[in-house]
């Protein structure tokens, strides 16, 4: 579907451009201007993909070299521009890099790395945002430097300041590994929201390492089973949370920690960095006497930071913009501190209740970028989901990946780095449920359990489409996509029975989920996390907490990460700088949720920038009319995944609650389609891996 294209207004001083026609579709509209090609900095960054292994039995080094460069290649999307290997046969160690260039690629910034001093071997993924006095430091100390990349730093600080020193004091995403030459220990580490991705494995005699799983299917010994407690989870929660992965003894290294292995296979790992740390600190230093306007430019001011330090590169950067409040405000501040116009992309729905990109266009005119949309038919939506099990390498069931996927490859045909308003909801309370936990923590608190289980099932039991036919008669403005897909959420909200519950009922696709899995036993790993939560005493805080911790590295960071690199685009999100993060936990509750309002604080520093009409509507999300297309264009996709025979010949899966639900959801009666989405996307995963 193809729609007119529309001028585009500028600011004043900006310029206006007319809409043109973009070569590579023409459901492309491109409100043109002039790309941005943000100022560099004396340095070199690149975004990759790493990978290695430690033997305890080593092998001639030609074939520690072919190995470990064919685990490599399997990463070349990750990083198409450069590779490198490092082999110590004699140590039974090797590391592989891919580079994705976008500072400087020079002969100094390849990697593998090696400090100064022969110490340390780094290999890298990531952008450390604050290398340059970092660089500075080092200097001041002695250091020379060869070359002028952030890896560079990296590698020297390990060095002059050792390892986790050096990590407490770096500002960036990142993933990495590093060879110790005089101690002989493999060093991994993760940034501390779980930007990057990391994965290790530990099997007899052998340690392997990765961005992605994909390369340790490369070496010639790791070839695990199928982790059922990971399934289980990963039926309950739509991905599979760390530190599990799909497969037995193999692991996402969490956010903010670094692993030590030995040669002899001992694996230790510490934090330098915790969530919890900084936000029972920012909430209790909160009394400090400040006017709400002080502590909103505080913000702002932090923000803007982080947007600049973001922004650098010497390629071509542009923005994600849904018309929302967080990348507005991303793209605003970046326009703000650019005098060239932004790139800016999104993409459009024909159906009107899963269509941002008016908003988005509005947002975009009134900014000056330059704006390109893509209008995506069914048929284009649903031609990315082939895909999706080879670049998520395991189970993964959010269905916003069909748009992230489609507006990463629309932006990588104009740019190379795009920076995202990923994190303002978690950090900011932008979700409808943190506002409904105040809701139901009042209710625990008044009504007894039993008559909380009686009204869950009054609920539970309406038909769909009387609450879609009560939504379709709302105003425009006040009706919530999904609705009949969240009652069933809500409705065991209700009936939860503490913290803990309350948030295990609200995130659960499959309450029950261990039974649909014979012989899984599910491990309760949020009760340590709901304990810090309980103690900022807020139920919205501690679910915003938990959310930071959970849903946030392991949904919403692995689908932009695996969407974007699958096109090598490198997406920044400013809106979790480390400063921001402490400066999120620094503010009042009531500056985050005031009422009904969503992220008020980032509201109100949006609206100095842009009117609020143009902002104000219920919140939308990157979502896909899947419960339609399940019924529809999909069904028959769907029907060969979830027969019978299909279901149980991998002898994992119990057939029967899926049949059901599916059954149920073609009727009608019930929009089941998040929860089916999961098997779907286990099924597709599992005949993509046989």
């Amino acid at each position: 579907m193809k729609r007119a294209a529309r001028p585009t207004v500028g600011r004043p001083g900006r310029g206006a451009g007319s809409s043109v026609n973009f070569g590579c579709s023409p459901r492309v509209i491109v409100h043109s201007g002039v790309c941005a090609t943000v100022r560099a900095v004396d340095g070199a960054r690149a975004m990759c993909g790493i990978s290695g292994f430690l033997e305890n039995r080593p092998r001639p080094e030609p074939e520690a070299i072919a190995i470990v460069a064919e685990m490599a290649q399997t990463l070349i999307h990750r990083g198409p521009d450069d590779d490198g290997v490092w082999t110590d046969a004699n140590a039974g160690v090797a590391l592989g890099h891919r580079r994705l260039a976008i500072i400087d690629l020079s002969p100094t910034g390849r990697q593998p790395m090696t400090s100064g001093d022969g110490r340390f071997v780094l290999t890298f993924n990531g952008e450390i945002y604050n290398f340059p006095e970092l660089a500075s430091r080092l200097r001041l100390a002695g250091v020379t430097f060869r070359g002028r990349s952030d890896s560079e730093v990296l590698v020297e600080g390990f060095a002059r300041w050792g390892v986790i020193e050096t990590l407490r004091q770096v500002e960036g995403m990142f993933a990495l590994a590093t060879w110790d030459r005089r101690d002989r220990v493999l060093l991994l580490a993760r940034d501390r929201l779980g930007i990057k991705p990391l994965y290790w494995s530990q099997q007899p005699g052998l340690f392997l390492f990765a961005s992605e799983l994909k390369a340790l299917h490369r070496h010639p010994h790791w070839s695990p089973p199928i982790d059922r407690e990971a399934l289980a989870a990963f039926l309950r929660f739509g991905c599979v949370p760390a530190p599990r992965s799909i497969y037995l003894d193999t692991y996402k290294l969490q956010p903010g920690m670094l692993l030590t292995v030995s040669r002899l296979g001992d694996v230790q790992q510490q934090a330098y960095w915790r969530l919890a740390d900084i936000a029972e600190k920012q909430n209790g230093a909160r009394q400090r006497e400040q006017s709400i306007g002080e502590r909103l430019d505080g913000l702002e001011a932090v923000l803007r930071r982080a947007i600049r330090d973001e922004m650098i590169s010497d390629v071509p950067v542009g923005a994600f913009l849904s018309g929302g409040v967080d990348s507005s405000l991303v793209v605003a501040l970046m326009q703000e501190q650019n005098a060239r116009r932004i790139r800016t992309f999104t993409v459009g729905f024909a159906e009107l209740d899963y269509d941002e990109a008016p908003y988005a266009r509005r947002i975009a005119a009134h900014l000056g970028t330059e704006h390109t949309e893509l209008y995506v038919d069914e048929r284009e939506a649903l031609s990315a989901i082939p895909d999706l099990p080879n670049w998520y390498d395991e189970p993964f069931a959010d269905s916003s990946q069909i748009p992230t996927q489609l507006i990463s490859r629309l932006a990588r045909q104009s740019v190379t780095v795009a920076l995202s308003g990923d994190g303002g909801d978690e950090l900011f309370g932008g979700y409808e449920r943190y506002i409904w936990a105040r809701r139901i923590a009042i209710l625990q608190a008044s009504l007894p359990l039993p008559m909380r289980r009686s009204a869950a099932r009054l609920v539970s039991a309406a038909p769909a489409p009387l609450f879609e036919t009560v939504a379709a008669r709302l105003p425009r403005r006040f009706r919530r996509p999904m609705l009949a897909q969240r009652l069933p959420k809500l409705a065991s909200a209700i009936a939860a029975d503490g913290s803990a519950s309350l948030y295990r009922n609200i995130v659960s696709l499959w309450p029950d989920s261990s039974r649909l899995v014979p012989g899984a036993v599910e491990e309760d790993n949020l009760a340590d996390k709901v304990a810090v939560g309980d103690r900022l005493g807020d139920p919205l805080e501690a679910m915003m907490f938990l959310d930071q911790l959970t849903y946030l590295p392991d949904d919403i960071l692995t689908k932009v990460d695996r969407a974007s690199m699958s096109v090598s685009l490198e997406v920044r999100v400013p809106l979790l700088n480390k400063k921001v993060v402490e400066a999120a936990w620094g503010l009042p509750i009531d500056l985050k949720v005031r009422g009904a309002t969503s992220k008020w604080a980032l509201r109100q520093i949006l609206y100095r920038h842009v009117p609020a009409e143009l902002i104000e509507r219920p919140k939308q999300g990157f979502a896909v009319p899947l419960g339609r297309w399940l019924r529809g264009p999909l069904r028959e996709w769907a029907e060969s995944l979830l027969n019978p025979a299909m279901l149980g010949r991998s002898g994992l899966l119990e057939p029967e609650p899926f049949i059901a639900r599916w059954r149920e959801h073609c009727s009608g009666r019930k929009d089941w389609s998040q929860s089916l989405w999961a098997v779907l996307m286990y099924q597709a995963w599992s005949g993509h891996r046989s």
